[in-house]
């Protein structure tokens, strides 16, 4: 997801809400009073918004990967995968309320509000001007999303006066300003309002994280299909501030033991029904 000019103001999205908590059930392990190691320093040397909380800042409107359940609960694979990270850390899980995309990697250049962004973001080299990233968790396409049945491909989208719906500030918006020229790009805060716009014939076809299509088309509109693949190999990362690097050292080898003990595997069959993502 997304090109962003560096800015120096964060720009959040007023959505009410109250802090969602996901809870982890972690506890620090006691380190031996005679344990005084290099190793055992470099572990401690990251700072928190919160002491022990890992605290976690998205865009909530991205299923299968964060979203708002029918009981106001945030729910997802990018949730349960925090929540997996913060146990090995011996913390708590804290999630800010929604927030716009476009604002998430200002707000953790900034500093002062969340230790980490998790939000199916990928990695790439405009973001790393401003942030840092884990090691990649996940690796994701873009998806071209229309009416089933319709035919469209990106040649019949590639035409003046066409919308071409994506939201804002992602990889998909990126990919439609170079690839789609001729067409309108039409950029939106809420991925869903995108979908309902290509189910009403607003617009002609969404550009979207292809895992985020199959999902939402699965389960909300099956009258939309993915009519085509757009293989851009992204990978997806957790972002943190620059000023953090302990913070990164220990999500990554979090990350390294979720995939080593199978919790990654589960997580993945648990969200998307296979373990090939």
């Amino acid at each position: 997801m997304t090109n962003m000019n560096r800015r120096n103001f964060v720009a959040t999205l007023g959505l009410a809400g109250t802090v969602l908590l996901a809870g982890c059930n972690g506890s620090e392990q006691p380190a031996d009073d005679a344990q005084t190691t290099d190793e055992t320093t470099e572990e401690a040397s990251y700072t928190l918004v919160k002491e022990g909380v890992l605290t976690n800042v998205a865009e909530l409107g991205f299923a299968p990967f964060e979203y708002i359940d029918e009981d106001g609960v945030t729910v997802g694979f990018d949730v349960d995968l925090s929540n997996a990270i913060a146990e090995k850390l011996g913390l708590t899980c804290e999630w800010l309320p929604n927030q716009a995309f476009d604002t998430l990697v200002p707000t953790i250049a900034q500093g002062g509000k969340a230790d980490i962004s998790i939000a199916g973001m990928t990695i790439d080299d405009t973001r790393l001007e401003e942030v840092d990233f884990s090691d990649p968790y996940l690796n994701s396409n873009q998806g071209i999303v229309a009416l089933a049945g319709s035919g469209e491909t990106s040649e019949t989208l590639d035409v003046e006066g066409v919308q071409v719906a994506c939201q804002t500030g992602t990889t998909g918006n990126s990919w439609i300003e170079e690839n789609l020229p001729n067409a309108t790009c039409v950029p939106l805060a809420d991925v869903t309002a995108g979908m309902m716009g290509v189910s009403t014939g607003l617009y002609k076809a969404m550009v979207i994280d292809l895992p985020v299509a199959q999902n939402m088309i699965a389960e909300s509109f099956s009258d939309l299909e993915v009519v085509e693949e757009i293989p851009t190999g992204e990978q997806y990362g957790i972002a943190v501030s620059y000023d953090n690097p302990g913070l990164k050292d220990a999500i990554n080898d979090a990350l390294a033991q979720i995939e080593e003990d199978g919790t990654m595997d589960e997580l993945k069959q648990k969200w998307f029904g296979t373990t090939e993502v």
